[in-house]
């Protein structure tokens, strides 16, 4: 018997990013963590901050604990320093990635590395099985020269952070929850087919322009600042819209990842699998054992 094509993957809810702010006063839009949808598992948050106005962004995020899961920041504008309470320091460029695992516990702070101009990216918090919520912390980071770049169809460029395309691989590895995290620009009229596994959680954040979803009879349209959450399905078709239309280069992230299907508890900086891991966590952060 031949085998069936793979079903492809529909918008099934549009989420738009709540106005919020966080740190010390820096404005962003929560898109993954608010009241429309407060998780989609594996994946806890997704927030994006984008300003050109210092004052929205220049407190930063001063020390803060985290215990439980894994924070990934993407960088698209500005100039980022991080620095732990176990010596790890560095600065986040444009087009950077820091892949923070967080694990038994840190203590955290990112801040500003400039006084005026524009920031823009994202952090997305991913959860961590039961098993590894007590690891050791660790990063993997990688400037802009590291994160490979493909060219899979004509007007279609990816920015392969995690996951593969077209033969080519992401850097980032973290078998737990087998990520897939993209960032690709279509040109107007520009299509691209992207293979994924069936069953896991996946989504599309449109940070420019406007871009098709699947070419099915339930295909529908993504704007600027709108997450679709898709259906199941062994592989994503992405279209710009052509230029008649008023297209122009849509820029959209995909993640994809392995659900977990474990209780989560969780409270602020902690993400466990049970109130008295939850308050566990407290305690420890509190007796500075983080």
């Amino acid at each position: 018997m031949a085998n069936s094509a793979p079903t492809s993957r529909v918008v099934r809810r549009v989420v738009k990013g709540m106005p919020t702010s966080d740190g010390a006063g820096v404005k962003l839009r929560r898109v993954i963590g608010q009241p429309q949808l407060p998780d989609l598992d594996p994946f806890l948050m997704l927030d994006e901050f984008g300003t050109d106005r210092a004052e929205d962004y220049i407190a930063g995020f001063p020390d803060h604990p985290h215990r439980g899961f894994e924070t990934v920041t993407y960088m698209l504008d500005g100039r980022m320093r991080h620095r732990d309470n176990h010596g790890n320091e560095g600065v986040l460029v444009p087009g950077s990635v820091q892949w923070m695992t967080a694990g038994r516990g840190l203590v955290h702070s990112e801040m500003p590395e400039q006084q005026e101009g524009r920031m823009r990216g994202f952090q997305l918090w991913l959860n961590l099985p039961a098993r590894e919520k007590m690891t050791a912390p660790k990063y993997q980071e990688f400037g802009p020269e590291r994160i490979p770049n493909a060219t899979p169809a004509p007007g279609v460029a990816v920015k392969v952070i995690a996951g593969q395309v077209d033969g080519i691989s992401g850097p980032i590895f973290q078998p737990a929850t087998d990520p897939t995290y993209l960032d690709i620009a279509l040109e107007p009229g520009a299509e691209f087919t992207q293979a994924l596994p069936a069953d896991y959680a996946a989504f599309l954040y449109v940070f420019e322009g406007t871009l098709q979803v699947s070419a099915s009879s339930e295909a529908s349209l993504l704007r600027t600042h709108e997450l679709g959450v898709l259906g199941e399905g062994g592989e994503l078709r992405l279209k710009g819209l052509t230029a008649g239309a008023g297209g122009k280069v849509a820029r959209v992230i995909l993640v994809a990842g392995r659900p977990l299907r474990e209780p989560v508890a969780k409270y602020g900086p902690f993400v466990m699998n049970t109130r008295e891991e939850l308050q566990q966590a407290f305690e420890d952060f509190q007796r500075g054992r983080f």
